[in-house]
């Protein structure tokens, strides 16, 4: 079976940098977006995200609409600059891709997030736990309200509030989970 036969897929002809190990592997950040509310007042939107592998993420969102959200996803890592800047990218079960940069030296997440229009509009259905089959079926029945281009795109910059190494109080999950 050739790449991209059974979709969805990730293909990358970048090597995984060496600093990865150093950099980011096993990496827990937890960080804050300056937001609003819906009437306009000030709120943070608290996101957690573990580098747990070379090709894995785990995260919860404790703020903002998509708060209460706990997931692991299949990612790619890109390093731009060792030492300083990496791409993570990955697609969720909702539709929605994500991709961020963690900017190490400047303690700053950068992210574009395109959410699908069911992902977005019904924020309260993507709340739970992946590993509750019920979540994960209603997940995905968010991937088919509307289409590839009816989405919301996000691009915000977060402040790294915390930086360690560790699942911290995330659950670990195995390399062989599956993310779809």
């Amino acid at each position: 079976m050739a790449p991209g036969d059974i979709l969805p897929d990730f293909l990358t002809n970048t090597r995984l940098h060496p600093s990865f190990d150093e950099d980011i592997k096993d990496t827990h950040l937890i960080y804050d977006y300056d937001a609003t509310d819906k009437d306009g007042n000030p709120e943070k939107w608290r996101y957690e995200l573990w580098c747990f592998s070379e090709d894995r993420v785990v995260y919860a969102i404790h703020g903002g609409p998509m708060a209460g959200r706990i997931n692991y996803q299949r990612a790619t890592y890109q390093c731009i600059r060792p030492h300083e800047l990496w791409q993570i990218n990955w697609l969720e079960e909702t539709g929605t891709v994500v991709s961020a940069v963690y900017d190490i030296p400047n303690s700053k997440i950068t992210t574009l997030i395109s959410f699908s229009e069911g992902h977005w509009k019904q924020a309260e259905a993507a709340h739970g736990d992946k590993r509750q089959k019920e979540c994960l079926k209603r997940w995905r029945k968010l991937a088919d309200v509307g289409n590839q281009v009816s989405r919301f795109m996000l691009s915000e910059q977060a402040d790294i509030v915390e930086a360690f190494k560790g699942k911290g109080n995330l659950i670990p999950i195995s390399e062989s989970d599956p993310t779809f």
